[in-house]
C-alpha cells in the first residue's frame, strides 16, 4: 500500500457512523474508498451536495456533476443538491462533523496553511477557511515531508488558512493530535520509527506513553 493509501485508510478509521464529512481536494478524496464496512458516512461538498458518492467509472462521467475540486463524482440514493449559500450555511452552522483537508504546512499549535504558495497565482482558498472553523473536527491528511522538508512545523511560515483549528494530523509516518500540552505522537505508520518521525518533523513532538502502530488490515 502506497503512502497516500496508508494515510487515507487511517483517516477513514477516524470517522464515525452517521457522520457528515467534507473531503478536501486531492489526497482527502481517497478517504471515501476506505470507509469501514458497516459505517454510514454522508459526504458533503461545499459546491452544493449532501450524499456525494464515489468517482464514476471511466467513460461514465457526468461533467455536470462535479465535486468542489471540479472532478466528476456521483450522488448516492437520497442525496441532494442545493446552492452554495445553503452549503456554507451547513458548514458555518456547525453541521459538518469532520473535514479532511490537505496542507502545505501545519504547526504544533494546530494552525494551518494550505492555500497560498509564494510566487504562484492561486484562485483563493475555496471553502477551506469556513471548513476549518465550522467543522467539529479538523483532520489533516498529507505526506509528512515535501521534497525532504518538514511540513509539520513549530510555526507556519506561509499565509494561514486558520489559526489553531486543526485537531488531528495523519501522515504515512504517524498520527499526531494537537493538545493543550503540545503535539502528541499517538501512532506510528506501518514502517516508521519514533526516531524517523522526530527527524522528519520540525515541531516539538510529545511521544505518547501509549504509542501504537496504525491498525491497518494490510
Amino acid at each position: 500500500m502506497d503512502a497516500k493509501a496508508v494515510i487515507a485508510k487511517r483517516v477513514a478509521q477516524l470517522l464515525h457512523d452517521g457522520d457528515v464529512v467534507n473531503l478536501g481536494i486531492g489526497l482527502p478524496t481517497m478517504v471515501s474508498n476506505y470507509i469501514p464496512e458497516g459505517i454510514d458516512i454522508t459526504f458533503q461538498s461545499e459546491n452544493g451536495f449532501l450524499g456525494l458518492g464515489p468517482a464514476p467509472e471511466a467513460g461514465k462521467e457526468d461533467w455536470e456533476l462535479v465535486n468542489a475540486g471540479g472532478m466528476p463524482s456521483t450522488i448516492v440514493p437520497g442525496g441532494m443538491f442545493f446552492d452554495s449559500a445553503t452549503s456554507f450555511g451547513i458548514i458555518r452552522g456547525g453541521h459538518v462533523d469532520a473535514t479532511v483537508l490537505g496542507a502545505m504546512e501545519v504547526d504544533e499549535k494546530g494552525s494551518l496553511a494550505n492555500w497560498k504558495i509564494p510566487g504562484k497565482m492561486v484562485p483563493g482558498m475555496g471553502g477551506a477557511m469556513d471548513l476549518v472553523v465550522g467543522a467539529n473536527t479538523v483532520i489533516i491528511a498529507m505526506v509528512h515531508t515535501q521534497k525532504g522538508r518538514p511540513k509539520i512545523l513549530k510555526q507556519c511560515t506561509l499565509p494561514l488558512t486558520a489559526k489553531e483549528q486543526v485537531n488531528i494530523i495523519v501522515t504515512e509516518m504517524g498520527l499526531m493530535r494537537v493538545t493543550d500540552k503540545g503535539l502528541v505522537l499517538e501512532e506510528l505508520g506501518p514502517e516508521a520509527t519514533v526516531e524517523e518521525v522526530i527527524a522528519a518533523t520540525d515541531a516539538n513532538l510529545i511521544v505518547s506513553p501509549d504509542l501504537k502502530r496504525f491498525g491497518l488490515d494490510d
